[in-house]
């Protein structure tokens, strides 16, 4: 009884330490959050004035930048130039996207040599033999080539849904158009009545026409930004039209019928790999389960025939 009143007083003590440590910081950063707010403010205490910057930019932020300049000069010549790309066609807008991208591949890449000692010298899960190597060389490779996977997982998947999404957004742009909207009017009412991420690379080639860039250019710089061989022939399609005065909304009849074949061929594509994608689980997974449960009755009556 002692003892359990004993551990019920501790327990009261360190949650009324807790709760004055943490009222206290929550004062300290209303105070600090107020005296941001006033203009012409100024802290002569140095320590004060270090205070009132958020901790993310004292602590956080030159870290990430040492990890940057580390990944830099690590990285073989033209690496971040490909990474910027795969990050433009991943349709990730940050400035700094790059930066932390390398960041967390210095992170990665110096967690190997800790999870080898882990795994070889402490041994928590109590590998042995070739298990021990085949997992290690597994987080190693997880580890290594994990980000990069990850990014083009990221620009795969966004690819994927421009592809899929760019006939029907077709289909109401050529509706429009032969309703007797201007293109870039179509293009306004098509934004407006299906998001997603071609609506908005449609949004930015209108913001950049309507900022003063001409047509081409705008669409050309929208193709390098998608890097999709359906919205790149959609883009020389609308040029030529634009070069030679066809009729716009013949061009897109005509490109919105393509692009739904194609469409269509790509799912079929798909359809006719699965049974060879299949196959591997069936082989090493299925197969040797139907084995053991069809032979093995077989076997053991003819293991005590012979006795």
């Amino acid at each position: 009884m002692e003892l359990v009143i004993g551990g019920i007083l501790l327990a009261v003590a360190i949650g009324v330490v807790v709760f004055v440590v943490l009222s206290q910081a929550d004062e300290k950063a209303v105070v600090r959050s107020s005296l941001r707010q006033l203009e012409g403010y100024e802290v002569e205490n140095v320590r004060d004035q270090e205070l009132l910057v958020p901790f993310a930019e004292r602590a956080v932020a030159p870290v990430m930048d040492w990890l940057t300049k580390v990944g830099r000069r690590l990285t073989p010549s033209g690496y971040v130039d490909n990474i910027r790309r795969k990050f433009v066609w991943a349709g990730v807008a940050t400035a700094d996207g790059v930066d932390r991208f390398l960041a967390i591949r210095v992170i990665t890449a110096a967690l190997v040599l800790p999870v080898f000692l882990v795994i070889f010298v402490l041994n928590p899960l109590g590998l042995d033999g070739l298990l021990k190597l085949v997992i290690t060389a597994l987080l190693g490779l997880v580890l290594v080539m994990g980000p990069d996977a990850w990014l083009n997982r990221r620009v795969e998947e966004r690819q994927r849904d421009l592809q899929e999404k760019l006939p029907d957004v077709l289909d109401l742009l050529t509706i429009s158009v032969e309703a007797g909207l201007g293109f870039e009017q179509a293009l306004d009412r098509t934004i407006a009545a299906v998001p997603g991420a071609l609506s908005d690379e449609f949004a930015r080639m209108l913001g950049e026409v309507r900022a003063g860039a001409s047509r081409a250019d705008a669409m050309r710089s929208m193709e390098a930004r998608t890097n999709v061989p359906e919205v790149r022939s959609f883009v020389l399609a609308i040029l030529q039209a634009d070069t030679f005065g066809v009729s716009i909304g013949r061009v897109l009849r005509a490109q919105s019928d393509e692009m739904r074949i194609k469409r269509r061929q790509l799912a079929q594509e798909k359809a006719q790999k699965a049974p060879v994608k299949m196959l591997i689980p069936m082989v090493f997974c299925v197969f040797p389960a139907l084995f053991v449960v069809v032979l093995g009755p077989a076997i053991i009556n003819i293991k005590e025939s012979f006795k």
